[in-house]
């Protein structure tokens, strides 16, 4: 069976392993989706979906916008500011009612 991660878990994976680590992994959790499953989808290896969620900051962006493309995420970048992930507003409100 496999296990849910609580708002409050995928929080703290946010703190550890940076916004864009804590998206793709509760993003991929809400589709039920495994990393192996992720990683056929987006046409690259289970090792770069692990290194991802860990928050690896060498990791190749083509690669990056491949898996969030899967995922129905997109990143946005603003001149001056920090580099933030953009969540589709319905999506934000799924996630937001996980239960806890």
């Amino acid at each position: 069976m496999k296990l849910r991660h609580s708002r409050s878990d995928l929080q703290q994976r946010v703190d550890q392993y940076g916004a864009l680590a804590g998206v793709v992994a509760s993003r991929r959790d809400e589709l039920s989706l495994r990393q192996d499953e992720l990683a056929d989808l987006a046409g690259c290896s289970v090792g770069f979906i692990h290194a991802l969620e860990r928050g690896k900051p060498t990791v190749q962006l083509g690669k990056v916008l491949d898996v969030l493309g899967v995922l129905g995420v997109h990143l946005s970048l603003a001149s001056g500011a920090a580099t933030s992930v953009a969540i589709e507003p319905e999506l934000r409100a799924r996630l937001d009612q996980k239960p806890q």
